[in-house]
């Protein structure tokens, strides 16, 4: 018998459904009661079972929108605020450009989008433990978390470079994308049973369950961001409906979170917003997580006429695509300019010696060792350590030692990623659940 747990009436303890239907569709419920300290079974009225699984049970139903949605959604206010957010992202996107070497702030931001990405999945580590993970000290003390954070910088990279090869950002992509994230090929959901539930346990929305219902969702939603003939509203703004209509399809059995999220910054890539994959809204949504949630489940529990609902989520994306653009401008000009200080450090220290490479090194790898300056200078590895310690004594880096190996940090660098912003404490935190079939008795 699979059971599904039903919501109490008074006095009756959860109670179980025998899915063994008649011709008619209806189900006979086993009804367990309390009397005398004792478990009595009565066999109840017959009712219908859908009425009881969806509205009690899996939480209230939401019907997925086929997309474009069927109302206007540029109200002016949103139109202020989009302009407000096209701005600061046209802004982030030539101050990106003044920097000489690309892969230094895909290498530097992705990996501080995998951290803030990844804590919103409880997933935490620290600033030290990635960078000593990527340096490879330690590596026996690497925690789980910390491995899951470089994977998810990985699939990020990975991702940046199918959108690039392909122009746009399909199905298959964004299967490949989960794939590589959570390491199995499950594809979309085949199997009934996922639902959302929030930090008491308890069911605030169930996704559709058939494969037959998420694979049209997602076929929509493919066009929905590949064809801008389908909808001609600006990019910004059908980014925010994408982002919830994903995680309201949510069609993958784990990584949905951050696969959407990393759909966000791929979408901004192929509409040519950014060059670069270098704008994560997981920070800001760190720091308003209940606004972000209370958000995406007003539009679901609204259901009908949820034009409000989705003027308030809308504004709410634009302003942290605003946000986000602003502050990450400010980081990449502090990159740019500490760059150009260590530059003017290092040129007379090292005189006819001074190469790019050197420069590169640092910001690269805001951990480094001798091991990877004698790789990217082509050196012997005395050259290398000689390097690196006459960056020491002129106090660009600090050395420490783990075991008998020195690493060598970019104290400044890693002083402007942390002065960034810490995200704020968790608030309502919604976890993905499969269905608990486990009798309660």
């Amino acid at each position: 018998m699979e059971n599904i747990t039903v919501i109490p009436i008074g006095r009756c303890c959860p109670f179980f459904l025998d899915k063994k239907t008649s011709k008619s569709g209806i189900i006979r419920v086993l009804l367990l009661t309390f009397a005398t300290g004792k478990i009595h079974i009565t066999l109840s009225e017959e009712f219908e079972y859908q009425a009881i699984s969806r509205e009690m049970d899996m939480g209230k139903s939401y019907s997925i929108p086929t997309l474009p949605l069927a109302f206007d959604v540029e109200s002016k206010e949103i139109l202020r605020q989009v302009n407000k957010a096209n701005r600061a992202l046209a802004e982030l996107k030539g101050i990106a450009a003044t920097i000489p070497n690309e892969a230094i702030l895909i290498s530097s931001l992705t990996l501080q989008e995998a951290k803030d990405s990844s804590e919103i999945e409880n997933i935490v580590t620290t600033q030290d433990d990635l960078y000593k993970a990527e340096i490879d000290v330690g590596k026996q003390l690497i925690t789980a978390a910390t491995k899951e954070v470089l994977r998810y910088r990985e699939t990020l990279q990975l991702g940046f470079q199918l959108v690039k090869e392909d122009a746009q950002l399909s199905n298959k992509i964004v299967k490949k994308i989960q794939m590589y994230l959570v390491g199995n090929q499950a594809g979309f959901r085949s199997q009934a049973g996922t639902m959302l539930k929030n930090g008491q346990g308890e069911t605030v929305y169930t996704p559709p369950q058939s494969r037959d219902d998420i694979e049209r969702a997602m076929a929509n939603l493919e066009a929905f961001i590949n064809r801008p003939e389908m909808c001609e509203i600006d990019p910004l703004i059908k980014m925010a409906i994408i982002h919830h209509q994903f995680e309201s399809i949510h069609p993958f059995y784990d990584g949905n979170g951050r696969t959407g999220r990393i759909i966000n910054v791929l979408y901004l890539v192929i509409n040519r917003l950014l060059d670069l994959p270098i704008l994560y809204l997981s920070r800001y949504i760190t720091q308003n997580e209940s606004q972000y949630y209370s958000l995406i489940q007003a539009i679901r529990d609204k259901g009908e006429e949820n034009s409000r609902e989705w003027q308030e989520w809308i504004l709410f994306i634009l302003k942290g695509v605003e946000q986000t653009a602003l502050d990450t401008t400010r980081l990449v000009q502090g990159i740019s300019a500490l760059m150009q200080r260590h530059k003017q450090t290092l040129r007379p220290l090292f005189g006819k010696n001074y190469r790019h490479e050197l420069l590169n090194n640092l910001f690269y790898h805001p951990y480094t060792k001798i091991e990877f300056m004698q790789r990217d200078l082509m050196v012997q590895r005395k050259t290398a350590a000689k390097y690196l310690n006459v960056m020491v004594e002129a106090k660009v880096l600090v050395v420490v030692k783990i075991g008998r190996e020195n690493y060598y940090i970019n104290h400044a660098l890693m002083d402007l990623f942390l002065n960034q912003g810490s995200a704020l404490p968790r608030q309502d935190e919604i976890i993905e659940s499969e269905t608990d079939n486990q009798s309660l008795l």
